[in-house]
């Protein structure tokens, strides 16, 4: 699907994408909301299987 990777790519590259990382990387700082995001992950892998 290198249609749907470009658009990642476009939207990373753009001021929003680029807040949005941002915004990501300060909340992956806090334990908390680390600890949230690794159970919401597991949930998610647990689904596929």
């Amino acid at each position: 699907m290198p249609g749907m990777l470009d658009k990642i790519k476009q939207f990373s590259r753009s001021p929003q994408g680029r807040r949005t990382a941002e915004q990501v990387r300060r909340a992956s700082a806090d334990p908390r909301r680390r600890a949230q995001a690794q159970r919401l992950l597991g949930k998610l892998r647990g689904r596929r299987h």
